[in-house]
């Protein structure tokens, strides 16, 4: 059976993580108190922060902005869009 947490970012009860995401006292966090579901969105989230930014995540500099990114994202004021970001379109 599935654990269920209380999402800090959704703010209601859902399915957790199968397993801590991130190494460390983040990734502990995260897997507590955070949902599989509000995970799937920061991953898209984060796709766009390296396409948008042209992140490396081998680049020392870049995983640390992306960690700070997470951190705001799910415990924090929230992690925006870069300038000038258009999402693509559906159609």
């Amino acid at each position: 059976m599935a654990k269920t947490v209380h999402c800090i970012k959704l703010g209601k009860e859902a399915e957790g993580l199968e397993f801590q995401p991130y190494p460390g006292p983040l990734g502990e966090k995260i897997f507590e108190q955070v949902s599989a579901e509000a995970w799937k969105q920061w991953l898209a989230h984060q796709t766009m922060l390296i396409n948008e930014n042209r992140l490396t995540p081998i680049d020392p500099e870049h995983r640390k902005f992306l960690e700070q990114e997470m951190e705001k994202y799910f415990f924090g004021e929230g992690s925006e869009k870069p300038e000038g970001y258009v999402p693509p379109s559906s159609s």
